[in-house]
């Protein structure tokens, strides 16, 4: 699962080839946790680019892609007002490219091909080598921008009108992976995002069923790097705040994963 990354900045974003034209107006905090908003790259509404072309040149094709802000736990469109979608957005951070298809929570934007790209310069996990969680920093060994497959959707607020963007990251069974077999807890199945390679990039966005399934895998380990990164503060100082989670809600606490279920929650939604 993963709960914690830092997407990429302003100045890199514009630097990055992603073939956005303009970038949100509000900044984003340095890092993200489930609640907080983030930048996501996602495929114009009036224009499909060809997944064919070459990749660069695809996602450059003008109004081929924009940049949006939207939320880290994604709001499923049938969710009945703010506190529903804030308690439904608590269990969708990350989607498993199993099931994401049927869920209910997902199989809408999935038929409809949502599909998003997460920009981020580095993602984290908990390294339970030593017996214990060490927060562990991993990222691209060529230093440049990582680009994560998610699935976003669009929410109107029944009582205020507002129109919520959110998203999960999509994830892939990380058994055996040489890198993300050390986080997480011993015994637990290893799983890791989607990381979509610059080349694929357009594929993604433009993407078939079909494609969609063919290109979630897990990137080879050797184009990752990662080290220990023990947190120096509370992530409570690392946000902004004019980057608080929009309503519907507040944003759980940033420095603790997606709590468990509540008895009685309906897991075959997620």
């Amino acid at each position: 699962m993963c709960t914690n990354y830092s997407p990429t900045s302003r100045d890199r974003l514009r630097a990055a080839r992603l073939g956005v034209a303009h970038l949100p107006p509000r900044d984003w905090p340095p890092e993200a946790f489930p609640g907080y908003e983030a930048p996501i790259v996602v495929r114009s509404e009036s224009e499909d680019a060809s997944a064919d072309a070459d990749g660069d040149a695809a996602l450059a094709a003008a109004d081929a892609t924009r940049c949006l802000l939207a939320r880290f736990g994604l709001v499923p469109r049938w969710s009945r007002d703010a506190a529903h979608a804030r308690e439904l957005s608590r269990h969708t951070v990350n989607a498993r490219n199993e099931t994401t298809s049927v869920k209910p929570s997902y199989r809408t934007p999935w038929r409809e091909r949502r599909w998003a790209l997460v920009p981020m310069d580095d993602f984290f996990e908990p390294c339970w080598e030593t017996g214990h969680a060490v927060r562990w920093r991993l990222a691209s060994a060529d230093g440049s921008v990582l680009t994560a497959a998610a699935l976003w959707e669009g929410w109107t607020d029944p009582a205020s009108g507002e129109i919520v963007n959110s998203f999960s990251l999509l994830t892939v069974n990380a058994d055996g992976h040489p890198l993300m077999g050390r986080m997480h807890r011993p015994g637990e199945e290893k799983r890791m995002p989607v990381l979509i390679a610059p080349a694929d990039r357009a594929a993604w966005l433009n993407a078939s069923d079909a494609d969609a399934r063919l290109l979630m895998r897990a990137m080879p380990a050797g184009q990752l790097v990662a080290a220990p990164a023990p947190r120096a503060a509370s992530p409570r100082a690392a946000r902004k705040p004019a980057a608080a989670a929009a309503e519907p809600g507040a944003a759980p606490a940033p420095h603790e994963p997606p709590a468990p279920p509540a008895p009685g929650t309906n897991l075959d939604l997620f």
